[in-house]
């Protein structure tokens, strides 16, 4: 907080992390399990306690009748941004002073030996302790910024990846479309298919669709990687003979960028049309309804064959070339601002996985967060239990933008705020 030498109030920022990439493997893992550990870490207290003081400057300063009109403004807009974090700083300091009589009280109910009265303290402890995750959770969301395309739909493609003994990687990748398909009918959006390229034995060699709704890319972005799965075929001889067989997929999140945010020039492009492949009747097997196009300068090329008219689908297979040129220009921009991008993996190698699946052990293992759950059944139906992961990642996002921000606050003017 800070005033100008004519006395108007200079605002600070709150928390930038516009350009902020998951590496889950910095400072907070060796200290800060959740959000509530973070909270109560020195450095944390001391930002908020500042910005606290600065809501209330501020709220004082807007009663000040020497205000021109855009001082008014920017008064405002800051007190709009530091309100819901002040009330927030509040409402946990006042559960943890309730938590610590609690506490108190509880030590002396053990040592009376009043079992009936402690047992009612601790179940109000527990409740209270949940109440303080989920406010700590709340401050932490209020204090990073949301990414630019957080409420953006996205294009979401799965791939197959190679293994020895079969259809292994096929069936997988069968499997997490299906999954993530359920997740959006879960969450309520749209999943409309782009392509689909099935396996001759059932499963799926590759497939894309455009997901719309709520904060899609927000709840997506970190599905972006290798998924590795370990499981004893079904089928054949490694079946009989109880052999796991390990194998992987890949998955790749792309925000959908608005027509305006990338320009594609028509001349720039090779159109072809051609027969669709696989399901969907006698018709497109006999039109030559799907379409190729590829970017002649970088040699990008889509396709989309799931519509009946060649022109939904060239229209279809456009908006997904825009997604992906406008994610070359995002990974050149985070590689000329920062030396490693660990969002998504670009060479799906086996070694760069983010999660396991391993249907032996009934357990999927993420390893960025070490975050272990069980009954695999569970996460692939697309639900609760995927949802509860994919929370779990964000909050761990969230832990580590508030982490490298105070890192960098302490860094400079010996941690001053």
């Amino acid at each position: 907080v800070g005033l100008h030498s004519h006395g108007f109030w200079r605002p600070k920022p709150l928390l930038d992390t516009a350009r902020f990439t998951l590496s889950f493997n910095g400072w907070h893992r060796k200290n800060h399990h959740d959000s509530q550990a973070l909270w109560k870490h020195e450095a944390v207290q001391k930002y908020l306690e500042t910005l606290s003081k600065e809501y209330q400057q501020v709220s004082h300063l807007l009663n000040a009748d020497s205000l021109n009109d855009f001082e008014q403004r920017t008064l405002r807009r800051r007190c709009a941004d530091l309100s819901p974090i002040a009330a927030a700083f509040q409402e946990i300091k006042q559960a943890e002073r309730e938590v610590q009589e609690l506490e108190a009280m509880c030590t002396e109910l053990d040592s009376r030996d009043e079992k009936q009265l402690l047992e009612l303290a601790l179940e109000e402890k527990e409740t209270l302790n949940q109440k303080m995750n989920m406010l700590c959770r709340k401050l932490f969301q209020l204090l990073v910024p949301k990414e630019k395309y957080d409420g953006s739909p996205v294009i979401l493609e799965v791939t197959a990846g190679r293994t020895t003994g079969g259809d292994i990687c096929q069936q997988f990748t069968k499997e997490m479309f299906e999954m993530y398909q359920n997740y959006a009918d879960y969450k309520g959006w749209t999943f409309d298919i782009v392509n689909y390229m099935p396996a001759e034995i059932g499963g799926l060699h590759h497939a894309a669709a455009h997901i719309s709704g709520e904060n899609v890319y927000r709840h997506l972005k970190y599905e972006g990687g290798t998924h590795r799965v370990q499981r004893i075929p079904e089928t054949g001889m490694s079946s009989r003979m109880q052999r796991i067989h390990t194998g992987t997929m890949s998955v790749i999140v792309l925000p959908q960028p608005e027509e305006v945010d990338v320009k594609v020039d028509p001349k720039d492009l090779r159109i072809d049309t051609f027969r669709a492949r696989g399901a969907g009747g006698q018709h497109v097997n006999k039109t030559d309804s799907a379409v190729r196009i590829v970017h002649l300068p970088t040699g990008l090329a889509v396709e989309c064959q799931q519509e009946r008219s060649q022109q939904t689908n060239k229209e279809i297979a456009l908006r997904t070339l825009r997604a992906k040129l406008y994610q070359q220009i995002v990974e050149k921009q985070l590689s000329q601002e920062q030396s490693a991008r660990k969002l998504q993996l670009g060479t799906r190698a086996q070694s760069e996985r983010i999660r396991t699946y391993n249907f032996t052990q009934d357990r999927v293992t993420d390893h960025r967060i070490s975050y272990d759950a069980r009954n695999i059944k569970e996460i692939l139906s697309g639900k609760e239990a995927l949802d509860k992961l994919i929370n779990r990642l964000l909050e761990f996002a969230e832990i580590e933008a508030v982490t490298q921000y105070l890192e960098n606050l302490q860094a400079l003017e010996g941690g001053g705020c």
